[in-house]
């Protein structure tokens, strides 16, 4: 009997579970979990913080005998290291954990940026259900909370406490708002409104130090002054750090199996060493917009990696059609996105348009769009997405895009329906 083992318990792990149940009913799996709580995603962690949802809401699968019934062994254990000679995973608990295919899909963690006084009581990251439960405790309304990064993770957070009525401030070291997705006039635009809504943006700054300055051994009552490269010192309750996540790959080390950034995988989702796969944000592929293999960790991209792994898993021929490169943020209400190669291409063309606090910007290679990021412009973001994932050859439709950025759905029609993208184009516009 095969014995295929997943570690990691989030979205692509439990994917990836279901996905081998229903074509090997027979098959054993083993699914690795590093928290006691059931596998749940953590992209609704903000909605646990604004009060839409409890716990339970963010559980991936709602009945508590899901797994069960799947006949899916479940392990509460974070993997060590792996030997791949003897098809082993060595877990902190001790045991070792025998596999005949092994898919990794640890996902990512949050950056601990050298900050002296990171480790004070009321200071915490917001990753885990854990996590949430003691921010929950100390943002409460009027409460002092500053948050270190405004890149995109950073903005969801920043959502969820305004809407639990604190007194923000917000520090991020680039010189704009989500610096990794949008451009100085995009980012400078997302920062404005920012401040209209109340939150203190601090952007070009660098937090030194954060001093406890009264009931530091008390979590319930902190008190913490936050020291900025730029002279300004904070007081706080609340220091949430939001400075950005990597792929939890350090126990691969010295394991064989080649890591770049993330797992680096083939088309197949499997690794250099066959039977061995990964998944998620801790999986590195090959993007064909941009021509070069990334990690993209988005759920949409766990959940088809996952989906293509469980399938190669399981002796089936299943490939990755491609990487998908897209952040849609909501900002205190103003609507950004950003696809692809959004800062455009070597050699390159691009077309932009500022007016009545919106923002489009396009960029080309050749006739294609590559990539573009916009602000406040939502009735476009579907085709976008279809533009450069499509890569649809625009021909005339480019100069036109130049002249008129807005006229990307005229594009769109014109273009897509003799490429064989027509199915993509209504599927886009129904969005």
């Amino acid at each position: 009997m095969t014995h295929h083992v997943i570690l990691g318990a989030g979205p692509a792990g439990v994917i990836a579970a279901e996905t081998i149940r229903k074509h090997a009913p027979h098959d054993r799996i083993t699914l690795v979990g590093d928290e006691a709580e059931p596998p749940y995603s953590r992209m609704a962690i903000p909605y646990l913080l604004i009060g839409n949802i409890d716990e339970r809401g963010t559980y991936l699968r709602k009945t508590a005998d899901h797994f069960k019934h799947l006949n899916v062994t479940q392990v509460t254990a974070r993997a060590e290291s792996v030997d791949v000679a003897a098809r082993q995973v060595v877990l902190d608990n001790g045991s070792r954990l025998g596999f005949d295919t092994l898919l990794i899909a640890t996902g990512s963690r949050p950056v601990r940026p050298p900050i002296p006084g990171i480790d004070s009581a009321g200071v915490h990251p917001c990753w885990t259900l854990e996590d949430a439960r003691a921010i929950m405790a100390l943002a409460q309304p009027g409460a002092r909370v500053l948050q270190m990064g405004a890149g995109f993770i950073g903005c969801i957070i920043m959502e969820a406490l305004a809407a639990r009525g604190v007194n923000l401030s917000v520090v991020e070291m680039g010189d704009r708002m989500v610096p990794r997705m949008m451009g100085p006039v995009a980012g400078g635009m997302i920062r404005d409104w920012c401040e209209a809504k109340g939150v203190h943006v601090f952007t070009g700054a660098k937090v030194e130090a954060i001093v406890p300055t009264g009931g530091a051994h008390d979590t319930t009552d902190a008190h913490l002054q936050v020291r900025l490269s730029t002279g300004d010192k904070i007081a706080a309750d609340l220091v949430i750090s939001a400075t950005g996540v990597k792929p939890c790959i350090d126990f691969l080390k010295n394991s064989g199996i080649t890591c770049l950034q993330g797992v680096l995988t083939d088309e197949h989702l499997q690794t250099n060493v066959p039977g061995i796969y990964a998944a998620g944000d801790c999986a590195e592929a090959f993007d064909k917009v941009s021509g070069t293999t990334i990690v993209s960790a988005i759920q949409p991209n766990a959940a088809e990696q996952a989906r293509v792994a469980a399938l190669n898993m399981v002796g089936q021929h299943a490939a990755l059609k491609g990487v998908t490169q897209i952040n849609v943020l909501d900002t205190l209400g103003l609507i950004s996105a950003s696809f692809g190669n959004w800062q455009g291409v070597p050699g390159g063309e691009h077309a932009e348009l500022t007016a009545d606090g919106r923002h489009l910007s396009l960029q080309f290679k050749d006739d294609v769009l590559v990539g573009c990021n916009s602000v406040g412009w939502t009735e476009h973001v579907g085709v976008m997405r279809g533009l450069v994932e499509g890569q649809v050859r625009l021909g005339p439709w480019k100069d036109k895009l130049q002249q008129d950025p807005t006229r990307l759905m005229d594009a769109y029609l014109a273009c897509a329906q003799g490429q064989g993208q027509w199915s993509g184009a209504a599927d886009h516009r129904r969005r």
